[in-house]
């Protein structure tokens, strides 16, 4: 299945910013399950592409001159595969999914609720822990934001996919399950302005399984992978620095289009 995607990312400045350095990963590769046709990072300055040490592809962007509003464009072609049934496996060493991390903390409550989903490991429970995740936690926009951790999330009872996300690594971490952090997008039909996305993997029986809590699915047939992490800040779209520049607004649209 083919897939065309835009994702343009626009910031304005109440006063003029100059000297940013933007550090964006907002570009797929191709893998198992997907094959980039063609994809262009579209970003004002001067750009360096390198991997990082997850192997997600990393442009950094350097600008100097003063500016008061700058749009950041990803698109292009992605061809994935409906049928797939687990993660992407990389070569990295699953172990290291187990690091701990601010935004994947367990709290007292948050171990109690896993135990008592999870009396044994097994794919059936991590399902019924991912589907009360959700209860609890129903999808709230507008009510998180990237710094909102695992445990207030869970405490707020209200987040988005990047909250769930945070909610089940850091259970399955606690369970003693290595479980990483996806962003990418999800292709939904008849529906063509979404948000960029992201979901939670897990390591067990030697596979990568998908646990898209938000959404309640458990393969990743409709999914693009763009970076893989221990959290929304190993993988974030987009993060740098200024100087000046006042206050900063931002405003984001993506379209996942079959083509």
């Amino acid at each position: 299945m083919k897939l065309m995607i835009n994702h343009q990312t626009h910031y304005q400045y109440s006063d003029p910013a100059c000297n940013s350095i933007q550090y964006i990963k907002m570009t797929p590769g191709s893998n198992a399950h997907q094959q980039v046709h063609c994809w262009d990072v579209s970003v004002p300055g001067l750009k360096e592409t390198k991997n990082d040490a997850f192997n997600n592809i990393w442009i950094t962007s350097s600008q100097r001159q003063p500016y008061s509003q700058m749009t950041i464009m990803a698109q292009g072609i992605v061809e994935i595969n409906p049928d797939t049934q687990f993660g992407i496996g990389t070569e990295l060493n699953p172990q290291i999914f187990l690091q701990p991390t601010s935004s994947t903390l367990c709290n007292a409550e948050m171990k109690s609720f896993a135990d008592c989903y999870v009396p044994r490991i097994n794919r059936a429970n991590l399902i019924v822990l991912s589907e009360a995740i959700l209860n609890y936690v129903p999808y709230t926009p507008d009510r998180t934001s990237v710094h909102t951790s695992a445990m207030e999330a869970f405490q707020c009872r209200q987040g988005v996919c990047q909250d769930h996300s945070h909610v089940f690594i850091a259970m399955c971490k606690y369970l003693g399950l290595p479980a990483r952090y996806v962003s990418g997008y999800l292709f939904v039909p008849h529906t063509s302005h979404l948000a960029s996305h992201a979901w939670a993997e897990v390591f067990f029986e030697n596979s990568w399984y998908c646990f898209d809590t938000s959404n309640q699915l458990f393969t990743p047939n409709a999914h693009i992978y763009v970076a893989i992490g221990r959290d929304y800040w190993d993988v974030a779209p987009v993060r740098g620095i200024r100087e000046r520049g006042g206050v900063e607004s931002m405003n984001s649209i993506v379209q996942v289009l079959a083509c």
